[in-house]
């Protein structure tokens, strides 16, 4: 697969650090005093310096949860999903949507789980027991 590459807003270079190296486990990549570039689970992000662009994200309901409508995120093989999933409890992280199976029964099944970055960039991290179910109708 070819890497994406995804630029966004954050706040403060120091916690957007402490939260994707820290916390995600993300690899830092090449970086100034106004961005950085991030490994993402092998996709590239640039968190740049840009407080006003920062700002309340809208929700649409999807399967009973409040999904914020601006997000980004990773799709993980399911062992790796429940592992980060478990680290993440581990280490107190807040979930805006805690870890759950969403879809039950139907072909779109899927575990996901939301947080915040802190900036308050929601991030969604899902997976497919079936891979082949990613794209399905």
């Amino acid at each position: 697969m070819t890497p994406f590459h995804l630029a966004f807003p954050v706040a403060d270079l120091a916690a957007t650090r402490a939260f994707y190296v820290g916390l995600l486990g993300c690899r830092e990549g090449r970086a100034s005093a106004r961005w950085v570039d991030l490994d993402f689970f092998g996709h590239q992000l640039t968190a740049h310096l840009a407080p006003a662009a920062l700002g309340d994200v809208a929700t649409n309901p999807v399967d009973g949860d409040d999904v914020p409508v601006r997000h980004f995120g990773a799709v993980l093989p399911w062992d790796a999903w429940e592992a980060l999933a478990a680290r993440l409890a581990a280490a107190g992280a807040r979930f805006r949507i805690p870890p759950h199976v969403r879809f039950q029964g139907q072909v779109g099944e899927q575990g996901t789980f939301f947080l915040e970055d802190p900036a308050g960039n929601a991030l969604e991290f899902k997976s497919f027991r079936d891979p082949a179910r990613l794209f399905a109708r």
